[in-house]
Parts: structure tokens; C-alpha cells; sequence
């Protein structure tokens, strides 16, 4: 071979090593959300809801802006089916991102799930998001750096509860001697609350019965004779997927007031009151985001994403429903989390631990939110080092036998009785898992010296 065919075989292996690192050069600017998600099976309402909105947002994030600072998002979902071992599966699957993009956080949408990764996402480095659920010490950041129940953590839920009925009977101070029950599903989410319950009721002095109802919730008869019997003023519903229909329907059958069911963030969809007919009419329930298309963010969905032909939900009556605005929400916060570690780390695809960072920097004021095009759908949040919730507020609807209508104003938790609770629990978790507990002032002195690099 002479030299000028040595140089020219050089070049072109040259220019052919470069064309194969090309794809990876442009995925090495993506940033990967991996999505455990269910669309099957007896929650597929609540999950297929979810994750139409929240890829309908990053989709947007995609069209709209060219991504987070010409960071482009990318996705792909696992089926879950809302079985734990599946989530475990999915996790481990997708924890490490795609084609070379990183992944940013993981958003399971439930508490089993999110019970069986919580380890693995701390020794990963990579965020569990459980918005309006999950582990409630977990908001205790100072013991859990990769845990965020961002909004609603499940004390917070049923202190606002119980605060809106405390109103309704003329102040906290008349619950005395009041009987409320608790329908909650069989699952370490409908348990998660047993034991702060116990702890309202003794402090206020209203008579609580916590009645199980076995996972999916398709047989209610016994417990609503139960109820029946008791007589309570108030049910706290705390259901989740086919459950909460019956609950209706059987409540009516009973005889039980429709008016005097309260469900939780769970129990709170058209998903769930509609099934019902008839009598689900003036069920009341929280919410920490409306439904409904009235807002600039859900108005550039549709702009941007669902009339060129891309949305995500395979029936588009869904869209703007109370599932699908919370999967909004959740990728509004999830992609904030991106943005705000950028403006620190660089305008770089990110690492799970940077993007934690993000997390607990987020800041949704006023402005910010009118920026976003989420007012009124999201409410003012901050989050810290410490604090991995940021809201504690909710609002509540009633449904009058076609939509939800918002009855109240924000109605904020008892976050300074729960806060010790939570302390104290995360405490307890570190003790027994030789968890070290972190340092948050040491830390923000350390950001600081550093000029926050």
C-alpha cells in the first residue's frame, strides 16, 4: 500500500468512526424519563390518565421549546400492571437511560412500587417521585435525599380532611364526640394514614372506626353494613381505582348520604364518580389540581401536541380530566426540577444526583407559575433540603352527577403538628437502616462557599 493509500484508508476510517459516534453525539443531548407505568388491569384508568398527561407535557416541553434548553426529552414505558414484582423489574430495566441519555427521575405512581425501589433509588442516585402519595417520612429529605411526595404527602391529606369537616362543624373544638370512618383500601397505601389517624382522633376527640376493604375493592356489602350501624357523621374514602364506585353504589344501597363521603386525592376522578350514576351525585372529594382545558399550559397541549395528532390518550374525552391534569402537573414539576439544576450544573443532559438537586430547589411562586401557564392548576410550592413536600394544600369538589365544582378555597394541613410525626418516623427508619442523616444547613454553607458550583 503506498503512503497516499494509507492516508486515504486513514481518512476514511477516520470519517466512518466519526459517523457511527454521530447518533450517540445527538442522544448524548437527551434527556431520559423512564416510565413504569400500568394501562391494563383493574387501575389502568388511573394510570393510563396519568401517563397521557405527563408525555402529553413533555411532548409539549419537545414541540413547543425545542426541549430544556435545547435539551430535548425522551421516554419509554414498562408495564407495570400495578404489581409490585413488575415494577421492580421495570426499574432495574430502565434506571440506567437510553441510547445514552441519562435518566432524570422515576415517577412509578405507586406505593408498593415505590416502597420496593426506595432503597435501590437511594444507592442509584436517582429520584423517586411519588407526587400525592407514597411514603410520608419520606418528605423528611434530611433521611430520604432521593424521596419526593411532592405536593400532597398522605398526613398532610387527611389533616386538611379533617381540618374542611372540623369547619363544617362550626370549628376543631365540636369534632368532640363526632364519629367518622375511614374505608381504605388494602394496600400500603390505604394503610399509610392508620396510625396518623389514630393520632387526630385522640387529639380532637372524634370516634374513628378504620374499616379495610381487600384489594380491588369489587365486594363492599359487609363493610357498609358496618358503617350502617355505626352511624358515623363523615366517611373518609380512601380508595383507589374500581373501588371507589362501588363504594358509591354501595353506600347508596345502604343508605349511607352521598353528600357525607369525602375521598381522598385517590378517590377524587371522573374515573370515579361517574361509574357510579345516580349516586354518586354530591359525592365531595379533595384535590390538589382541578380538572378541565381552561389553562395556557392544557390551551398549548392542544395546540402543540393533541390537534397535530399526537396525544398520548387513546380516548380524547380524557382530555383535561382529573388524571390526566395531574400527569400534567407531574411533568410541569418534574421538568422544573430539570430546568432549575441546569441553571446550576450546565444546560447538559444531567445525572439522577443533579437532578435531585433540582428537586429541592424548586420554587413555584406566583410569577413563576404564570409563566409556566399552570395558575390555578397547580398551587404555590417550595421545596428544601429538609423539605421534600413543599405544599400540604387542598381544595375540594363536589360532583353533581356530570362534573367536578370546586367548593372551597385552599385548605392547608396541620403542617406543624404532622412535621414532628414525620421527624420522628424518619428518624426511627434512620436509626434501624444506619441511615446517616444529613446536614442541611452544613450543606447550604458549602453551596454557598463555593459560589453554588
Amino acid at each position: 500500500m503506498t503512503r497516499l493509500n494509507r492516508i486515504a484508508a486513514a481518512l476514511a476510517l477516520a470519517g466512518s468512526l466519526l459517523a457511527a459516534q454521530a447518533p450517540a453525539q445527538a442522544q448524548a443531548k437527551e434527556q431520559y424519563f423512564p416510565l413504569q407505568s400500568y394501562r391494563v388491569g383493574p387501575y389502568a384508568a388511573g394510570g393510563s390518565g396519568f401517563f397521557g398527561g405527563f408525555i402529553d407535557y413533555l411532548q409539549l416541553v419537545n414541540a413547543r421549546d425545542g426541549g430544556v434548553n435545547g435539551v430535548k426529552l425522551t421516554w419509554s414505558e414498562c408495564e407495570t400492571e400495578y404489581v409490585v414484582e413488575k415494577g421492580v423489574e421495570c426499574y432495574e430495566r430502565l434506571k440506567k437511560g437510553l441510547n445514552g441519555a441519562p435518566a432524570a427521575a422515576t415517577n412509578p405512581l405507586s406505593v408498593g412500587i415505590a416502597y420496593a425501589t426506595l432503597d435501590r433509588s437511594t444507592a442509584d442516585k436517582l429520584p423517586l417521585i411519588t407526587i400525592n402519595h407514597g411514603r410520608t417520612d419520606s418528605t423528611d429529605g434530611r433521611v430520604f435525599p432521593y424521596v419526593f411526595p411532592l405536593q400532597l404527602n398522605p398526613y398532610s391529606e387527611v389533616s386538611a380532611i379533617v381540618n374542611w369537616i372540623g369547619a363544617q362543624s362550626g370549628g376543631l373544638d365540636k369534632l368532640k364526640g363526632r364519629k367518622i370512618v375511614t374505608l381504605y383500601h388494602g394496600s400500603p397505601y390505604g394503610k399509610e394514614t392508620i396510625p396518623v389517624l389514630d393520632q387526630l382522633a385522640k387529639k380532637y376527640g372524634f370516634e374513628l372506626t378504620q374499616i379495610e376493604v381487600p384489594h380491588p375493592g369489587n365486594e363492599q356489602q359487609s363493610q357498609w353494613l358496618t358503617i350502617r350501624r355505626i352511624k358515623p357523621d363523615w366517611v373518609i374514602l380512601r380508595g383507589w381505582g374500581v373501588m371507589n364506585p362501588v363504594a358509591l353504589k354501595t353506600a347508596k344501597k345502604t343508605g349511607f348520604p352521598v353528600d357525607h363521603i369525602i375521598g381522598n386525592i385517590w378517590s377524587n376522578s371522573e374515573d370515579d364518580a361517574a361509574p357510579a350514576g345516580d349516586a354518586a351525585k354530591g359525592f365531595i372529594s379533595i384535590t390538589t389540581h382541578p380538572s378541565g382545558t381552561n389553562f395556557p399550559v392544557l390551551k398549548d397541549i392542544d395546540k402543540f401536541v393533541v390537534q397535530p395528532g399526537h396525544g398520548n390518550l387513546s380516548d380524547a374525552k380524557r382530555f383535561g380530566t382529573v388524571y390526566y391534569n395531574l400527569g400534567v402537573v407531574n411533568g410541569i414539576l418534574n421538568v422544573e426540577a430539570l430546568r432549575v439544576a441546569q441553571a446550576r450544573f450546565g444546560k447538559r443532559p444531567l445525572t439522577g444526583e443533579e437532578v435531585r438537586w433540582g428537586f429541592e430547589n424548586i420554587n413555584l411562586d406566583d410569577k413563576r407559575l404564570a409563566e409556566l401557564g399552570a395558575t390555578g392548576l397547580v398551587q404555590r410550592l417550595k421545596l428544601s433540603c429538609a423539605d421534600h413536600e413543599g405544599g400540604g394544600a387542598v381544595r375540594f369538589q363536589q360532583w353533581d352527577g356530570q362534573k367536578w365544582n370546586v367548593i372551597s378555597d385552599w385548605v392547608q394541613a396541620d403542617r406543624a403538628l404532622l412535621r414532628p410525626i414525620i421527624e420522628a418516623s424518619a428518624a426511627k427508619y434512620a436509626a434501624e437502616t444506619g441511615t446517616k442523616v444529613r446536614d442541611c444547613a452544613k450543606e447550604a454553607q458549602t453551596l454557598a462557599s463555593t459560589g453554588g458550583k
